[in-house]
C-alpha cells in the first residue's frame, strides 16, 4: 500500500519537475519611460536579459529567442481608393476594432526556421500572424485584402516591422535586440515580449511593460486637445490665419 501511494506521489509531482527542469528568461529593456519632445527623432529601445538553465546545466545550443514590442491598440477604418471616371475615390472599406499602433519582432534566427505556423499563429510572432480583429461583415477573402493593405501601408510607415537576425544569443546565455522607435509613434503603453524557443517550441516567455509619452509644451498641447477640444480647434484656425495674414504682408512689403 505505502509503495503504491509512493508511485502516485511521484506520478503527481512529475508535471512540476517537468515545468522546473526547463529554462527560465531574466529580460530587462533600456528604457521603461521613452518622453517625446519638440526634437524627438526617434529611439533605439535594446532589450536584454539572461537564460537561466534549472541544476547548473550546460546551455542547449538550440535555444533561441523572439522579442516582440507592440504599442496600444487602437480602433480604425482603411478605406481603398480606386480611379472612378478619372477620380479617385474611396470605394470600399473595412473596419478593425482593434489594431497595434506599432509591431516590433526580431528573432536570433527566421521565425519559419524557429516555429511551426501554428505555434506562430498562437503567439502573434510575424507579422502574417497577427490578430487585427475585423469588425466588418466583408467577405474572408476582402478581409484579407484589407488586412494585408493596413500591413503594407504599416510597415512603409516604419510602424510595423521584422528583423529576422535581430537577436544575439552569447554562449546560449545572454541575449540582447535592438529595435528603432520611430519618431511618429503615438503616445501610450507598450509591452515588451520574450520568447524562449527550443525545438521549435514556446518554453518560456516574458512581459515589460513601456511606456512612451509627451513631456513639456507637446503635452501641454495633446492635453489641451483633448481637453478642449473646441477651443483648441478654434486657436489653431486662428493662429493659421494670422501667419498667413502676417506672411502675405511680408510679401508685399517686399
Amino acid at each position: 500500500m505505502k509503495d503504491a501511494l509512493r508511485i502516485l506521489a511521484l506520478l503527481l509531482a512529475l508535471p512540476a519537475l517537468a515545468g522546473a527542469a526547463k529554462p527560465r528568461l531574466v529580460p530587462d529593456v533600456s528604457q521603461n519611460s521613452i518622453e517625446i519632445r519638440y526634437s524627438f527623432t526617434g529611439a533605439e529601445l535594446l532589450l536584454f536579459g539572461a537564460i537561466l538553465y534549472p541544476g547548473g546545466r550546460a546551455p542547449d545550443a538550440n535555444t533561441q529567442v523572439a522579442v516582440v514590442v507592440r504599442g496600444p491598440t487602437e480602433p480604425l477604418v482603411v478605406r481603398e481608393k480606386q480611379k472612378v471616371a478619372g477620380i479617385w475615390m474611396n470605394v470600399e472599406s473595412a473596419r478593425f476594432r482593434s489594431a497595434p499602433a506599432f509591431y516590433a519582432v526580431a528573432s536570433s534566427k527566421p521565425l519559419s526556421k524557429l516555429i511551426d505556423e501554428r505555434t506562430a499563429a498562437i503567439y502573434e510572432l510575424g507579422l502574417q500572424n497577427l490578430q487585427l480583429s475585423p469588425g466588418t461583415g466583408n467577405a474572408p477573402e476582402v478581409q484579407r485584402r484589407f488586412e494585408a493593405g493596413l500591413i503594407d501601408m504599416r510597415r512603409r510607415q516604419q510602424a510595423y516591422f521584422e528583423d529576422p537576425k535581430g537577436v544575439t544569443i552569447t554562449e546560449g546565455v545572454l541575449y540582447r535586440a535592438r529595435l528603432t522607435i520611430p519618431a511618429q509613434v503615438p503616445v501610450g503603453n507598450y509591452t515588451a515580449e520574450t520568447f524562449l524557443i527550443q525545438d521549435g517550441k514556446v518554453i518560456a516567455g516574458a512581459v515589460r511593460d513601456i511606456r512612451i509619452e509627451k513631456t513639456g509644451f507637446e503635452r501641454f498641447v495633446a492635453w489641451a486637445a483633448d481637453r478642449w477640444s473646441l477651443v483648441y480647434g478654434l486657436v489653431s484656425v486662428a493662429l493659421s490665419l494670422l501667419l498667413g495674414w502676417g506672411a502675405s504682408a511680408i510679401f508685399r512689403r517686399g
